[in-house]
């Protein structure tokens, strides 16, 4: 069987795409050192296929300990999820956040060039178009200025890949996401909304623990006021990568992964008491910093080229989530 790494493989994408490459008759070794995540996330992704995958708890930022995982592990294929994510959190923190996203990209590229390496798929973020001038974006849309640090790593390390490219001989691929949200549908793996920030987990926290959800901002210039993202289902997003590996792609490529439709935050507010039936007791706050006012994608470039498309509407990826909680 063809052997993939998945960095951050205990975390919310990284999981979901473990379970689909395994379905897909990929065997996967995974690096998590679980800051972002929980060690019995690895179980459940045996509860849900049935087998079992190594996982080492070792820092990316640290390249003797990486280096031995390639010596022992026969690897052909690394997919990169693992990074620190929260905007917020990189705003106050930027230095912990540019070093750790990027010694950790540097020193893996380093190891894919001495073990020979064929496919490197990148985990990138729809943040590295900051606030675009005109929407849906295409892979060919300038980048503007970053929005957050945690955007600028994204930034840099699109640039570190592009012009490693140029000089070696591993087909590189880059994912651009827009806003993950979902779970698998089993109901037993999905995203621990107690220690994320992102919106979906916020909005389950939120109703878990009865307390006041905040909209930051509403004065925003949309339709009705909140922030407008593209919400595109964790398990689309796995099935993107796993299309990656089987993509005959030249030496680099950028792929956006989005359902292609803007949804405001306060229409995913109603969507979860829609397909719930319960209220969230919500209100508005101010503007958060490093937010973008409006983003969603123009996916025909990997409809077409990776025979990609979305399959999940936000009310199901609502409900997957809702789903998860409850189990």
């Amino acid at each position: 069987m063809k052997k993939v790494l998945v960095t951050g493989g205990a975390g919310y994408i990284g999981s979901h795409t473990i379970i689909d490459l395994l379905n897909n008759g990929y065997d996967v070794i995974s690096i998590d050192n679980f800051i972002n995540s929980k060690p019995e996330t690895i179980r459940r992704i045996f509860e849900v296929t049935g087998k079992h995958i190594k996982n080492y708890v070792i820092d990316l930022c640290d390249f003797n300990l990486l280096r031995n995982v390639f010596e022992s592990e026969n690897l052909e294929h690394i997919i990169h999820f693992a990074s620190l994510k929260s905007v917020p959190e990189s705003v106050n923190q930027p230095l912990e956040y540019y070093y750790n996203n990027l010694q950790s990209l540097i020193n893996l590229l380093e190891l894919s060039k001495e073990f020979q390496i064929k496919n490197f798929v990148y985990s990138s973020s729809c943040s590295v178009y900051g606030n675009a001038k005109i929407l849906p974006v295409t892979e060919e849309t300038p980048m503007l200025e970053a929005e957050s640090p945690y955007a600028s790593t994204k930034q840099f390390s699109e640039k570190v890949i592009s012009d490693f490219s140029k000089v070696s001989p591993i087909k590189f691929t880059i994912l651009r996401y827009f806003n993950p949200v979902g779970n698998h549908d089993s109901g037993l793996i999905g995203e621990d909304s107690f220690t994320q920030t992102a919106l979906v987990p916020s909005i389950i926290r939120s109703h878990s623990e009865n307390k006041q959800f905040i909209i930051h901002g509403d004065d925003y210039p949309t339709r009705d006021g909140t922030p407008i993202r593209d919400f595109i289902h964790v398990m689309d997003i796995a099935d993107a990568h796993t299309k990656s590996l089987n993509y005959d792609s030249s030496d680099f490529e950028i792929f956006n992964l989005g359902t292609g439709n803007g949804i405001s935050v306060l229409e995913v507010v109603k969507s979860f008491e829609r397909v719930t039936g319960k209220k969230l007791n919500w209100t508005f706050g101010p503007r958060r910093s490093g937010d973008v006012v409006e983003i969603y994608s123009d996916n025909q470039k990997s409809n077409r080229m990776l025979n990609w498309k979305p399959t999940r509407d936000l009310d199901s990826m609502m409900l997957s989530t809702w789903n998860w909680m409850i189990n």
